[in-house]
């Protein structure tokens, strides 16, 4: 029995294995609790496994290559539809082996400890972000409730808080006084905890070389400089840095036939938070191009003043994506536009 490909799907206690030799002909069906996985794999030939991407894939990517395996992660959208049958333990297994298989196949770069550890910090962060925002939402609902404006923005919201529970001519009762001033309290503690993550951030900022290089690029700070090197590494994972902006969802989604071409709204693949900082970004470098006269700045403002603001800050973004990949999979310097 030689084994060239293997689909495992991953799960909490019970992992379902297929293995397929080099013609694609199944040899090896196998049902292992977690606490025998490891050791079965260990008994096995070195081959090509793959896995979905899912909690715990990376951890179980390096544990997999610690036995000598190659290993890949998939997207579960690229397994789906060599899913046969109905969806169960042994049909997912073989799916993936099968994706596995396929020549074009695009896979998940991989990920070590600091990259988890950054991507953590971003995810933490990004959490409580949303709470504060949630808080704001809902003490400008409960006032609203009450015939009391407060504007949209978080700052104006800090400033405008205290001086309407000061104020005693507006009608609030005791009571909702009482809850507004708990729920502000209780955002300003959130502000202290980003702030303390920012600083987190900025630490693994200044002790890593490859997000102080891509960071000197227009529109890429701390922030996007860290969740890019988090996410994707060295870039060995794409072919070029147009196939890493369409990875991160920078590029128009098509729905096309024969010599139609139907070019839509960007695509919106790909990490959600890593995109969002690329385009606040690159909204920044748009806005402050205006009157330049740099080379850069001009074909900002040509693509702002032909396409319209929105789809010149994604040209930016785009532009950026690949410019990042360029400076990591080459070990290049940022070169500034003459």
């Amino acid at each position: 029995m030689t084994i060239a490909f293997m689909g495992i799907d991953l799960a909490k206690n019970v992992f379902q294995l297929h293995g397929v030799d080099a013609d694609g002909n199944a040899v090896f069906k196998k049902r292992v609790r977690r606490e025998g996985l490891l050791a079965e794999l260990a008994d096995i030939p070195a081959c090509r496994i793959g896995i979905e991407a899912c909690t715990g894939a990376f951890w179980w990517q390096r544990q997999f290559e610690g036995l000598g395996h190659t290993v890949k992660v998939i997207a579960p959208q690229y397994v789906k539809p060599f899913l046969k049958h109905q969806k169960n333990d042994r049909n997912d297994a073989e799916a993936i082996c099968t994706a596995l298989m396929q020549p074009n196949m695009k896979f998940v770069p991989p990920k070590n400890e600091e990259q988890q550890d950054i991507q953590a910090l971003h995810r933490a962060r990004r959490r409580l972000v949303n709470h504060r925002t949630a808080l704001a939402c809902q003490m400008r609902g409960l006032l609203l409730d009450r015939g009391v404006t407060i504007p949209l923005t978080l700052g104006r919201a800090r400033q405008r808080i205290p001086e309407i529970l000061e104020d005693q001519s507006n009608g609030l009762t005791d009571m909702t006084r009482e809850i507004i001033a708990d729920l502000f309290e209780f955002m300003l503690h959130l502000d202290t905890r980003i702030k303390a993550f920012d600083r987190r951030i900025d630490k693994v900022f200044r002790s890593n070389p490859d997000c102080q290089r891509i960071a000197r690029i227009c529109g890429v700070g701390s922030k996007t400089a860290t969740a890019v090197v988090a996410a994707v590494g060295d870039g060995k994972e794409f072919k070029n840095g147009r196939h890493m902006a369409a990875w991160m969802g920078l590029v128009p989604r098509q729905h096309s036939s024969g010599d139609k071409r139907l070019l839509m709204g960007i695509s919106k693949r790909g990490d959600k938070h890593l995109r969002t900082l690329l385009i606040h970004g690159a909204r920044s470098v748009v806005r402050v191009s205006q009157g330049r006269t740099d080379a850069f700045s001009r074909w900002v403002n040509s693509i702002r003043e032909r396409r319209g603001m929105n789809r010149a800050i994604v040209a930016v973004a785009n532009k950026n994506a690949r410019v990042i990949w360029a400076m990591l999979r080459r070990n290049e310097e940022f070169r500034a536009h003459a």
